[in-house]
């Protein structure tokens, strides 16, 4: 993965590149946009920290939500799998997750280990030869996308957040709607093999303050920042 992006560069880049940037964030072009791929550590050293505790920015990836009455029905028919009950989250066949937030609404999220058309292609099949009674909502806007990997992600986010989300309790594919230091957000368990990992989406205006948070609640663990790279290197191990 190449690591030559300037981020100030593109018209996408997260919400936190500057606050990245400064904690030496190397940046590469994904999708169009610039993503922290790694910060300045050896792919092996930043592989171990996402196994212990990792914090990782996504922002810049693909999203997008469908809402309205028939949007479930909508994207059953373009082809997304699951959607069968509120706040759960199914693996599409490209590695990009559908979540379904509640009867009338849903999200779905990118590949995070490839690069991932099928935002793009819902965004564009909207709302086709049938009048679709639901309408997309730009999730990329609105909303931060960060990741929290490792053995100790769910004991720092007892810290954050009073949802149980025990790896024992909280399942592969649970969703929750809930508060992570005092700002609403999605939760989504989504591991990497036998990593843990809980994507976290909340109010892209927060995002600074949530990064902040969460950096000094790492600190005890031990936790780092780290790139892309790690993320997709993990999703490559699992399935081998």
């Amino acid at each position: 993965m190449p690591r030559s992006a300037d981020p100030a560069s593109f018209a996408r880049r997260g919400f936190v590149y500057r606050l990245l940037a400064g904690r030496g964030a190397e940046f590469t072009e994904i999708s169009g946009g610039a993503v922290a791929a790694r910060f300045g550590a050896s792919l092996e050293e930043e592989l171990a920290a996402a196994r212990s505790l990792s914090l990782v920015d996504l922002s810049p990836l693909p999203r997008i939500g469908f809402k309205g009455p028939g949007a479930l029905q909508w994207l059953g028919g373009q082809g997304i799998a699951g959607l069968d009950r509120d706040n759960r989250a199914d693996t599409q066949g490209g590695g990009e997750i559908a979540v379904r937030l509640g009867p009338s609404e849903a999200l779905i999220l990118g590949a995070v280990a490839r690069e991932s058309t099928l935002c793009r292609r819902l965004e564009e099949a909207w709302p086709g030869d049938d009048p679709a009674r639901c309408h997309p909502v730009p999730r990329g806007d609105s909303h931060f996308w960060s990741a929290v990997s490792g053995a100790h992600a769910a004991p720092m986010l007892a810290k954050l957040c009073a949802v149980d989300l025990r790896i024992t309790r909280f399942a592969q594919g649970e969703v929750a709607q809930t508060t992570v230091a005092r700002l609403g957000a999605v939760i989504i368990r989504a591991d990497l093999g036998p990593v843990p990992l809980f994507h976290i989406l909340g109010d892209s205006a927060s995002a600074e303050y949530y990064w902040e948070v969460v950096m000094d609640a790492m600190a005890e663990f031990d936790g780092r920042l780290v790139g892309l790279e790690a993320l997709r290197e993990l999703a490559g191990l699992g399935r081998s």
